[in-house]
């Protein structure tokens, strides 16, 4: 089995892709499930967030892979194949665990160096192991990438190279002013609860805001968020929903990031909340065009999908582009102009799909700033010095993964082998006090020793070199050569295999319990 990764992100597809692509809870749920009932995938993971939709699965087969995965990738977010294979990526076997862990360290994030994609890295852990989708190399490999972003965050100075998206996002709203000057005295009202909303009051907070209001579906989420907040000692209180149109009216910016499916706020409800017309949309422009400067023919591409097949290869090639175009995006992206007047009410919209109408841009008095504006800020960000430490740590933990990998891949066989070593032993050693009854305990029991004593010393180096041999590249056909050596029945090695995996199982419970507790 081998490790297959194809998603789209903000560096393969635009705004509009990504937010149409976007997959709630519930769909993420039942596209592991139906990844899991599908004939190449043995483990699988979804990664979602608001500028990248991945799956990671273990599969046997390549190709077949990257077809199915693409398909289920298409069915579940509702955007047709031949619409969505223009940008979709594919990382296979190394290049995928170099890309999780690139991602891990912020290096493929839309603020290079950002730290919240460590938290919802996690979250997919979490839910591959709720549901049982994550196995042994799912379960290493996310866990393995927690510990590689913790370290790139701890060991160099990525996170002065960026930040996260609600401070980034704050930043084009003050425009070139500093944030803490900007927010002082304003009233600011956050819509949502969850982890992106609790990072945006705590930030509006620590910049000097007067107040804090916070609107969400579930109130004890909302009057949770507002206890801490005055308990931070600022002032903060809880409304509805059904609020939200009347609070717009008293405060000066909005910050929203939930889970909706629709608008949360229409350019009606924000013109009538500000007292200004919507002025009409403009006339519509022809869709983006394929990425720029990628090598990939999508013509070509395109009639691979009409032919119900995926270019596996093209795909791949995709990704590679994608992973080394620094600052490559989709071309034919629209600038949303900024407001040259007065800014009478400042709105950030972090959600995905978008809660904020993007046409309350062209109110007069209202600044806009989304994830489309954003990724258009952040293309021309400048990089760190401390992004080249970072990259030559994914590469040495990349190596290191993969060494692991391979030598965890022989350890069944070289179990079975011991196993069967110790069979051979108990059967001679029954067999001489058959034919030697007048032994006595003591005797028989120094037999026994230096029998087994004979068979470890005769065991140890072939096994310590194997499992050496089996962690370099091109080290897996040593598995198979000691099976044929040694005849070793196929099915003692299997159980042992999922002794392992039972193993995980067991580890993945005890997460769960800790995660409640």
């Amino acid at each position: 089995m081998s490790l297959l990764v194809v998603g789209l992100s903000h560096r393969s597809a635009p705004v509009s892709i990504l937010e149409r692509a976007s997959l709630s809870a519930d769909t993420q749920v039942k596209l592991l499930q139906d990844t899991l009932a599908a004939e190449p995938a043995a483990e699988a993971a979804v990664l979602a967030t608001c500028n990248r939709i991945e799956l990671y699965a273990d599969v046997d087969k390549f190709h077949a892979g990257v077809a199915e995965l693409s398909t289920l990738l298409a069915q579940h977010s509702g955007v047709g194949l031949e619409e969505l294979t223009p940008y979709l990526y594919v990382h296979y076997e190394d290049r995928a665990v170099h890309h999780l862990f690139s991602v891990a360290c912020g290096l493929d994030s839309m603020v290079v160096g950002e730290g919240q994609i460590l938290g919802q890295i996690k979250d997919t852990l979490a839910l591959g192991q709720e549901l049982h989708t994550a196995g042994r190399l799912l379960n290493d490999l996310f866990q393995q990438a927690l510990r590689v972003g913790k370290r790139a965050h701890s060991e160099t100075g990525i996170d002065r190279a960026g930040q996260s998206l609600v401070t980034f996002g704050l930043e084009q709203l003050a425009v070139g002013v500093p944030v803490e000057g900007w927010a002082k005295d304003k009233r600011a009202l956050v819509i949502g609860a969850g982890s992106m909303s609790s990072l945006a009051a705590a930030t509006l907070a620590r910049a000097g805001v007067c107040e804090v209001i916070v609107a969400n579906r579930t109130p004890a989420r909302a009057e949770r968020l507002v206890e801490i907040l005055n308990e931070s000692g600022t002032a903060a209180r809880a409304v509805a929903m059904a609020d939200v149109a009347r609070e717009l009216t008293r405060v000066d910016v909005a910050v929203s990031c939930t889970g909706a499916t629709g608008l949360v706020l229409t350019a009606q409800a924000v013109g009538d909340a500000v007292g200004a017309p919507v002025a009409a949309a403009p006339a519509s422009h022809a869709p983006a065009a394929a990425p720029e400067g990628c090598p990939v023919d999508f013509a070509a591409a395109a009639d691979a999908v009409r032919e119900q097949r995926v270019d596996a290869d093209s795909l791949e090639l995709h990704g590679s582009w994608a992973d080394n175009a620094t600052g490559a995006r989709p071309a034919a992206r629209q600038r949303i102009p900024a407001q040259t007047g007065p800014v009478r009410l400042a709105l950030l919209d972090l959600a995905m799909p978008r809660d904020i109408d993007a046409a309350v841009h062209r109110i007069p008095g209202v600044r806009l700033v989304d994830i489309e504006s954003l990724a258009e800020a952040s293309a021309d960000a400048p990089m760190a010095a401390d992004v080249d430490q970072v990259r030559s740590i994914v590469s040495d933990e990349v190596a290191a993964f993969g060494a692991a990998q391979r030598a965890a891949h022989i350890t069944p066989t070289v179990v079975a082998l011991r196993a069967m070593a110790a069979d051979v032993v108990a059967g001679e050693v029954a067999r001489l006090e058959g034919r030697l009854p007048d032994l006595d305990e003591k005797q028989r029991a120094e037999v026994t020793q230096t029998v087994r004593r004979v068979v470890d010393k005769l065991l140890h180096a072939p096994t310590v070199r194997i499992k050496q041999l089996a962690a370099e590249p091109g080290g897996a056909g040593y598995a198979d050569a000691l099976r044929t050596l040694f005849d070793l029945d196929p099915e003692t090695v299997a159980a042992v295999s999922r002794a392992d995996l039972n193993d995980v199982d067991v580890k993945n419970r005890d997460a769960k319990n800790r995660g409640r507790s």
